[in-house]
């Protein structure tokens, strides 16, 4: 008998799996295929390859050692890159299956969402991004698109890590298309960046259409992930109290909540308690409002989800007010918090320095990148493309270590959290 979506088989041997989901789902088995064409895996989808490639790159294990928020505190309990990634990847599989999505591609999507960020996260973006300006700019989703086509080399048979087409478009487009009537604001403002349109010139990632429902679940998961580990990190940090949580109506709610459940409780698990319901109460949302959004919107099938007028992964117009809430407190109370604006502006100066000194000296970078940057030192951009592509690829440590062989000294920037 014929498998319907929503049947059970054992695929892998011994390892039960739905195939079939839901109509809106990517289904694997019609994935629109690899650049470059390989066999097919008789005990993997093509996502599951997709995910498993990018746990075994090298940029995903960067991760661990690069981070977003600074702060001058030691201790080893902070999140970095690697561990925020995990939690996405958690979060969006939850949501993916909830909405009978492919868990694989949005989980698959959600592990390489950060791989393109820079050493100290948005103050070595800021930085690049200023130095390429004149060059095509630097985008941290264009540069894990570089990643996964060009700078990873581990395969015989190609360069990067061969993803499909689906996990390529929905790490470019995760947040929302690049072009068009839909193309969210940044893009709009300053262009689509010079890496994706190149890339999309030989190989079309439909930049102006929504990308699938998986990556859409992917991108709220991040939102939901930072939501809740900036106000776990920013109360053991010190940057502020719980007392300065009760200012937004949303904290102030579960505060209560967790004071009327457990009073008297410690410090520490109070912290456990917001995050957990932060995560809890937005991923619910999401998923209520993401099937009302299905059930008006109907799609027949996953081109339906990337054709529509607005992503159908989505909060409500409440939680979208939550949201914003949350991160007006957390701008000034963390992200502009004086002891984290000193490490920033530190970081910043060590990623400027390293790009200033190889914009000049291309040929003081290790090995094959000075080789590299040799073979096009006549095209200014391309050679100052491949410093960037050296320099985003460090880890913190990596960098300052850089700086101290470069120049003698690196500042003292202790722990970061993303």
């Amino acid at each position: 008998m014929a498998l319907q979506r929503g049947d059970q088989v054992f695929w892998p041997p011994g390892k039960a799996r739905s195939v079939f989901i839901a109509p809106w789902a990517v289904d694997p088995d019609e994935s629109r295929g690899r650049l470059i064409p390989e066999h097919s895996s008789p005990t993997r989808t093509p996502f599951q390859r997709d995910r498993d490639r990018i746990i075994h790159s090298t940029a995903f294990r960067r991760l661990a050692h690069k981070t977003q928020v600074f702060v001058p505190h030691e201790g080893d309990h902070y999140r970095t890159r690697l561990t925020h990634t995990i939690e996405v990847g958690q979060i969006a599989r939850a949501l993916a299956r909830a909405l009978g999505l492919d868990d694989d591609l949005a989980e698959a999507l959600a592990l390489a969402h950060d791989l393109g960020h820079t050493p100290f996260g948005h103050a070595g973006e800021d930085a690049l991004e200023a130095r390429m300006a004149e060059h095509g700019g630097f985008d941290h989703n264009a540069q894990a698109l570089r990643i996964v086509t060009r700078l990873e080399r581990r395969y015989a048979g190609f360069d990067g890590l061969n993803l499909t087409r689906e996990t390529l478009e929905g790490l470019v487009k995760h947040n929302g298309p690049l072009t068009g009537p839909n193309a969210i604001e940044k893009y709009r403002k300053r262009g689509v960046p010079l890496a994706i349109l190149e890339f999309d010139a030989g190989y079309s990632l439909e930049l102006g259409s929504f990308a699938s429902a998986e990556a859409q679940a992917a991108a709220i998961s991040d939102d939901i992930a930072y939501n809740a580990h900036d106000i776990d990190d920013g109360l053991r940090a010190g940057l502020f109290d719980l007392s300065d949580l009760r200012k937004v109506d949303f904290l102030a709610e579960i505060l209560a909540e967790i004071d009327r459940l457990h009073p008297g409780l410690e410090r520490g698990r109070v912290i456990h308690e917001i995050g957990r319901r932060v995560i809890t109460r937005f991923v619910e949302d999401a998923i209520a409002e993401s099937r009302r959004r299905l059930g008006e919107a109907k799609p027949a099938c996953a081109a339906d989800v990337r054709t529509g007028s607005r992503p159908l992964i989505a909060f409500s117009d409440a939680f979208v007010a939550a949201d914003a809430a949350l991160k007006a407190f957390l701008y000034p109370h963390m992200y502009r918090h004086a002891r984290v604006m000193k490490v920033r502006n530190e970081a910043s100066a060590v990623v400027e320095r390293l790009f200033d000194h190889f914009a000049v000296h291309a040929q003081e970078m290790p090995g094959e990148w000075a080789m590299r940057a040799a073979a096009v030192r006549q095209d200014e951009t391309r050679r100052l493309r491949l410093v960037t592509d050296y320099i985003a690829g460090m880890t913190d440590r990596y960098a300052l270590a850089e700086h101290r062989r470069l120049f003698g000294d690196a500042p003292s920037i202790t722990i970061a959290y993303s």
